[in-house]
């Protein structure tokens, strides 16, 4: 085990690498410069010289892009050009929101997922499974704006029961986690609508597929009940299929919840992500790539390390 983690750890530094310098590359390459090259306002070719020089924009691009490492190897991410704020501190400020915006959509699907899963593989083709089968279709197919458009105008606007925007009421002296439950559930749900579709389909297709194994069958004739038949037995054995899912999932609910934030305006790192890609910020978009990326790295390895604890036959090498 241990010898597969450092393995692990060692592909994961070169694919970072690779990652940062893919990244460095395309986001150079980019016409237009950085987003304060052009503002409204008309500088002259000196003034433009002036702050390229000051951003480090003259040097060639490797050692621009050594310098970035040189940083990164220092936990520093450097100065993002829009605000003149640390990009560790910009990031460190929007974190909180996004995992708490992607744990709660996680929780909430699976809450929903696994006992639809599991009722529609106990009961196959009949009216619940096909009626679940319909709404998952449409929860994958729904885009994301346009569900959360509409439960904004319904919910927000028509019968004002909950907040269309932000994380907190905005001027309130004290904010408090009720506040800010009633700002997440719209999100929440709207992020979570997808996930849950496909994770029920995903829970029903394996317990099907366990519930007639032989040994399911064996269990059944020694007189165990039912719902231990079912819980202890079946639904531990198909969680490795959901596993992998979540395990997947969890990057886009990290660093893929922009659409979700900008339309709820919900400060999180996916709103951060849209507005430096619209100001052209390099370090800025050079800090979330990287640190998405080294979630999403964390994320498969812990994946791959609980299928052990879910399966005690599997090994890992």
């Amino acid at each position: 085990m241990s010898r597969y983690i450092l393995s692990r750890l060692v592909q994961s530094v070169i694919l970072l690498f690779i990652v940062a310098l893919i990244t460095f590359v395309l986001i150079h390459a980019a016409p237009g410069g950085p987003g304060i090259l052009m503002s409204d306002q008309k500088l002259t070719e000196q003034q433009i010289l002036q702050i390229e020089k000051a951003l480090g924009l003259t040097a060639p691009l490797y050692i621009q892009f050594w310098d970035w490492l040189v940083q990164l190897a220092h936990g520093n991410l450097g100065v993002a050009y829009t605000s003149d704020l640390p990009v560790t501190q910009m990031i460190a400020a929007r974190l909180p929101a996004t995992l708490l915006l992607g744990a709660s959509a996680l929780v909430l699907s699976l809450v929903v997922a696994i006992p639809v899963g599991v009722l529609t593989a106990i009961k196959p083709r009949s009216l619940v499974d096909n009626v679940t089968s319909a709404l998952s279709f449409i929860g994958v197919s729904v885009p994301v704006f346009w569900l959360g458009l509409m439960l904004i105008i319904v919910f927000g606007i028509e019968w004002k029961v909950l907040p269309a925007a932000g994380m907190f009421t905005e001027g309130v002296s004290v904010v408090t986690a009720a506040d800010i439950l009633r700002h997440l559930i719209l999100p929440a749900f709207v992020l979570a609508t997808a996930f849950m579709a496909g994770f029920s389909r995903y829970v029903r297709t394996s317990m099907i597929d366990v519930l007639s194994q032989p040994y399911i069958r064996t269990a059944r004739s020694k007189g165990l009940s039912a719902r231990v038949v079912l819980y202890r037995h079946a639904l531990r054995n198909s969680m490795i299929p959901l596993v992998t899912m979540v395990g997947l999932a969890l990057p886009l609910l990290i660093g893929g919840a922009a659409i979700t934030e900008q339309v709820f305006a919900w400060p999180g790192m996916g709103q951060l992500a849209v507005q430096a890609a619209y100001a052209h910020d390099y370090p800025l978009i050079m800090g979330i790539t990287i640190v998405v990326a080294a979630a999403v790295i964390l994320i498969n390895l812990v994946t791959d390390l609980s299928y052990v604890l879910i399966d005690p036959r599997i090994d890992l090498k």
